[in-house]
């Protein structure tokens, strides 16, 4: 072989292991890209909207005083779900809370966990970081990772946490990051359709004050045509055997044992329903409907209408359902000094009225009524509401006769607006609202259901019975996702000594169905499991049951969510105990209360993230004796047998089996 042959071999062999360095090189290119540069729509968010480059409220991303280009803003709680594939290697970013809240107490100035979790696996928390904190400077090393989410969780209360991901990007070979959306199963249905045999339903005692005018409505499933006897009536009482609504005035204080009976052509149920007449009224939880959120502002007349004939034409009626509430913006708006814009906003006399989207209030509640229905409506202490519409500033007296002639029986009093004339929002300026009104109230020779809507304020639960009220929101407001949901509802743990009869937490409406907060709706975004932990862990708690979505629109699985009458039993029982938690792990939590008939209703909670948990509770921990015990689940109405000193069941991620044990 010559010098020049063998010269040329050689560098033509060198030449091939060149171009293959330089191709690996090149097929391992690291590339970069930014996470606003990402389809950030499939980010879910717990208020606001979220943006990019800007903050949840629209604003320049600025966090301790440092203004950044880039970045996602959102809400707590928030997730957002990235398939990598595996070829993404690095993620940097800084985390914090948004300037935006500097409006707020140091105290109101959000609380948030940031967390990256990559393939179910933690790999990074922040613990809890404030407002006006040194942001955090995160790098992760993200090799072999499939599926990374960015999580902003809630730490204490949901208020102000206004959670901002800045100068985020990923590095990556290959394909780049692509977000996707949150998984969600199919809804399934547990429960059994009722039998066509009659059976009682709804509360087992009601009050009334005496001298007021009385309505209750007897509620049963079952076969229709139906009839309705009652023995033992006070006297000024009257039973309509057809639509079983009693109606009159009782004058005369005292406990009355009624026996109700419901008869079809199938057969007979009987049931004691104690009536008082007392100082107290609302002796269960309200069940029923609020407009706000599935029509918020857009709310009209049409719609409580609407709202109303469904009520009965679905049969929520007959398992208990009763309020039909109107929230905000039913009456005129004015300005931030209470002047009015166009239209005046009261009458000559000082009296409310209407905006162009209501009519007669007076007929639209004496409608209701005709329905065998109770009529709600919601009003602030403040100039204005929430929304912006007028409040009840300096005419509590008139509000409160405005919606006793009307016929309302249910007054949500909204904090919203009150803020620019309560002072200093010390204990006396957050209960001076709410003590005038119940006062009032309680002189209106009408029985008004009178919810404080403050959310949570001063600690309401504690004072909320003494300035008169009959049930208070202990929150803020909810969404439709896990994190708010399982947040708000998992929270009320420490409440429940403040619940009786009369006298109930309100951890916020319910959230499934299809809601919007305005005119365009969409169906929650709780999974079916989500959603049978939200039915079971308001029950449990005695909370409130107003229901968010617009009835007429219910589909067959929401429809069965709301009409189990074992589990809305929990919720109503007369013994008006709230649940009490036993059990909380990272994974897992246990609830049980306390039932009139020495039972125990009990909630076995899965709050993992993605593993289905085998979760356990032992009956001497819930105080029972003995060594067997009989178990029924009360979702699917079944018997599941005999067990001695423990119940263990597979629950599903974010899921709950629901049990009363004998």
């Amino acid at each position: 072989m010559t010098t020049s042959r063998t010269a040329l071999i050689y560098a033509n062999v060198i030449l091939i292991i060149v171009c293959f360095l330089f191709s690996a090189a090149y097929a391992e290119e690291v590339n970069t890209i930014w996470l606003d540069e990402l389809d950030l729509s499939k980010a879910t968010c717990g208020w606001g909207q979220v943006n990019k480059n800007k903050s949840c409220q629209g604003n320049p991303l600025k966090i301790n005083g440092v203004e950044y280009e880039r970045g996602m803003g959102t809400h707590t709680p928030s997730t957002l779900i990235l398939k990598l594939d595996g070829k993404v290697t690095r993620f940097t970013a800084i985390i914090g809370v948004d300037d935006e809240i500097s409006e707020q107490p140091t105290s109101d100035r959000g609380s948030i966990d940031f967390k990256v979790v990559g393939d179910k696996k933690v790999l990074y928390t922040s613990g809890t970081i404030r407002g006006y904190q040194t942001p955090e400077k995160i790098d992760i090393d993200l090799t072999g990772v499939e599926e990374l989410r960015l999580i902003a969780d809630d730490i204490e209360n949901n208020y102000y946490d206004h959670a901002d991901w800045v100068m985020a990007k990923f590095e990556y070979t290959g394909k780049p990051p692509v977000t996707i959306d949150i998984p969600k199963p199919k809804p399934y249905i547990l429960t059994p359709k009722p039998k066509p045999t009659p059976r009682i339903t709804g509360p087992k005692v009601f009050g009334a004050r005496p001298g007021n005018p009385f309505l209750f409505t007897v509620t049963a499933t079952g076969q229709r045509p139906m009839k309705f006897k009652i023995k033992g009536l006070p006297k000024g009482l009257k039973l309509d055997s057809e639509s079983g609504r009693i109606t009159g005035t009782a004058k005369k204080r005292g406990e009355y044992k009624t026996t109700v009976t419901a008869q079809n052509s199938l057969g007979k149920a009987k049931r004691e329903l104690r009536i008082v007449i007392g100082d107290t009224i609302c002796l269960t939880p309200p069940m029923g409907w609020n407009s706000w959120n599935c029509w918020a502002c857009s709310v009209t007349e049409k719609n409580v209408r609407d709202t109303a004939e469904a009520m009965v034409a679905s049969g929520l009626i007959n398992h208990g359902f009763s309020y039909i509430n109107i929230d905000d913006c039913w009456m005129r708006k004015a300005d931030s000094n209470d002047a009015a814009i166009g239209p005046p906003v009261r009458d000559e006399t000082g009296m409310l009225l209407t905006n162009d989207r209501f009519g007669d209030m007076k007929a639209l509640t004496d409608y209701i009524h005709s329905l065998g229905l109770k009529a709600g409506v919601c009003i602030s202490p403040g100039p204005t509401t929430c929304a912006g519409y007028v409040g009840s500033w300096q005419h509590e007296e008139q509000d409160a006769k405005y919606f006793a002639e009307m016929g309302f029986d249910y007054l949500k009093y909204d904090w919203c607006g009150y803020s620019k004339v309560s002072g200093n929002e010390k204990l006396e300026d957050l209960q001076r609202p709410y003590i005038l009104m119940g006062q009032i109230l309680e002189e209106s020779g009408r029985d008004i259901v009178y919810s404080l809507c403050q959310y949570g304020m001063g600690n309401v639960w504690e004072w909320g019975e003494a300035v008169g009220g009959n049930c208070w929101r202990t929150t803020g407001d909810i969404v439709d996702n896990w994190g708010s949901m399982s947040g708000i509802g998992f929270s009320q743990a420490d409440h429940w000594p403040y619940a009786k009869l009369g006298s109930w937490n309100d951890p916020d409406m319910l959230v499934v169905g299809k809601v919007g907060w305005g005119p365009n709706l969409h169906d929650s975004r709780l999974t079916a499991d989500e959603q049978y932990t939200h039915i079971s862990l308001w029950c449990l708690l005695s909370a409130p049951l107003l229901i968010g979505c617009p009835i007429e629109q219910l589909d067959d699985f929401t429809m069965n969510l709301l009409t189990n009458d074992e589990v809305l039993e929990v919720n109503q029982d007369p013994l008006g105990r709230q649940a009490k938690r036993i059990v909380k792990t990272d994974d897992v939590q246990v609830w049980y209360k306390d039932m009139e008939d020495g039972s125990k209703a009990i909630g076995l909670f899965n709050v993992n993230d993605y593993d289905e948990k085998t979760i356990g509770v032992k009956f001497e921990d819930l105080g029972l004796k003995g060594e067997s015990h009989r178990v029924r689940d009360l979702w699917r109405q079944k018997d599941l047998g005999e067990f001695d000193g423990l119940f263990n069941a597979e629950v599903p991620v974010h899921g709950v089996k629901l049990i009363r044990v004998w």
